[in-house]
């Protein structure tokens, strides 16, 4: 696995500023990402429980500078959330940390990174979204959900749809969830109960089909209801790829779960199978936390894989 790309620095805040494409076309859909926050972030000792030194060091070369900081040796990491337009309809994908909430990790905590100025950069008013979907009830995929407005957390997308899947809710109202609201915060009452009582809330199944181009994949582990969001489109394939994987490391080590992962076992079988599905087809992947261009392709490595982005190979035409 190789390197090309140019050096990333650190403290990147948009995909923009550094002139990479944040819009591609897949058919007649097209997918925006609207960067939160992306810099380096976390240990991956921290994030891998089945890593060692010995081998975080031995893919320093290939990882650094675009993955990894050379210096920290911290992961880079992305925040985002995807606009996708199908069918005449605006699609939410993850709504990143949030502002102003109460969070146990403090890179999260009461953090203002204005990430709704940046969708309205991309042309999209809260009140345009027609559907929000959440891939998981993690933290950093569940925040802009709500705003805050005179003291209380009220839906930021008034006119949407919020799809989110039973399997998630029953699990995180469950005792079994209780262990990662208790680690990051509870952002379940201030970012999901909220929307549930407004009633913009419909349960779909985690194959749910939104329209012609657009259906849901199921890839339980990191958590019991983590779906990916697949488009198909003139013979044209992508996938929002959700926490299937968190970092190029997993695709060569694809048996690397996480230590946020609800079942590791099972997410080791959901990224095999992704890894499999989607090796060698052309298909366009977006990880949730690969850093910019974030977009590219899974490629059959040995018996493993790896990542190629795809940024080279995208029209530049209506980013700017």
């Amino acid at each position: 696995m190789t390197n090309l790309q140019p050096p990333l620095s650190p403290t990147f805040a948009d995909a923009r500023d550094l002139g990479f494409s944040t819009r591609h076309r897949v058919g007649q859909v097209t997918i925006e990402r609207v960067v939160e926050s992306e810099y380096a972030r976390l240990n991956p000792l921290e994030l891998l429980p089945d890593a060692t030194p010995e081998l975080i060091a031995e893919n320093l070369a290939w990882m650094a500078p675009r993955f990894q900081d050379p210096q920290s040796r911290l992961l880079i990491i992305s925040m985002q959330g995807f606009v996708v337009h199908s069918a005449g309809k605006i699609i939410l994908v993850d709504t990143c940390v949030g502002d102003c909430k109460n969070r146990v990790r403090k890179d999260f905590l009461n953090k203002e990174w204005g990430w709704l100025g940046k969708l309205r950069q991309a042309g999209v008013e809260p009140e345009d979204v027609d559907y929000v979907i959440c891939t998981h009830f993690h933290v950093d995929h569940v925040g802009w959900n709500t705003r805050l407005e005179n003291g209380k957390w009220i839906p930021t997308f008034p006119n949407a749809r919020y799809l989110l899947t039973r399997e998630e809710w029953d699990y995180w109202r469950s005792e079994a969830g209780r262990p990662g609201l208790d680690r990051t915060g509870d952002y379940l009452e201030d970012s999901i109960v909220p929307v549930v009582r407004a009633g913009l809330v419909d349960f779909v199944a985690t194959n749910h089909v939104l329209d012609a181009h657009i259906r849901f994949e199921h890839m339980p582990g990191h958590t019991p209801g983590l779906i990916g969001v697949r488009i198909d489109s003139e013979g044209q394939c992508a996938i929002i790829a959700g926490d299937v994987m968190h970092t190029p490391l997993q695709c060569r080590y694809p048996d690397w779960s996480t230590r946020f992962c609800a079942d590791q076992v099972l997410s080791r079988v959901s990224r095999r199978r992704f890894l499999d599905t989607y090796s060698d087809t052309g298909t366009l992947v977006f990880p949730a936390h690969f850093p910019s261009p974030t977009g590219g392709y899974i490629e059959k490595d040995g018996d493993n894989f790896s990542f190629r982005y795809a940024a080279a190979e995208q029209s530049m035409e209506d980013v700017t």
